[in-house]
């Protein structure tokens, strides 16, 4: 029989950068005074922030309040599973700034305009790779 600890590892600071980066849609979760928010946004990686294109709206007021949040991404099928969450505070790009993007702007799977880009400066990047054990069903 096989424990736990065989089932889940902790992944490097290397590795969730390498998840990150390889990933362009996410979600981010944040307290805005009273309602906890999660959206579901594309992002992209420069020089290890987190950069969403956004319009006007909830992700720009928690950037206003230097909310601290938290942005998960992940995949699974069924032998395995992988998880990296980072988490930090949101600020507003200035447009003198938003040239950070540059090639790496993510395509929106919405048709909407995004005129502002928030950046996420993670405090802490983690993760976990899972084995998973489906129960056998007959």
């Amino acid at each position: 029989m096989e424990h736990i600890e065989d089932a889940v590892t902790e992944l490097t600071s290397e590795q969730c950068w390498a998840l990150l980066e390889g990933e362009e849609f996410g979600r981010l979760a944040f307290r805005l005074v009273t309602e906890v928010h999660i959206v579901p946004l594309n992002y992209s990686v420069a020089r290890r922030m987190l950069l969403f294109p956004t319009d006007s709206g909830n992700k720009l007021l928690a950037a206003a309040m230097h909310s601290e949040v938290a942005f998960e991404i992940d995949w699974y099928d069924d032998e395995s599973a992988w998880s990296v969450v980072a988490r930090g505070t949101l600020r507003r790009l200035g447009e003198d700034e938003q040239h950070r993007l540059g090639e790496k702007t993510p395509k929106s799977w919405l048709p909407t305009l995004k005129f502002d880009v928030v950046e996420l400066s993670p405090s802490v990047v983690t993760g976990r790779r899972f084995v998973l054990r489906r129960p056998i069903t007959s």
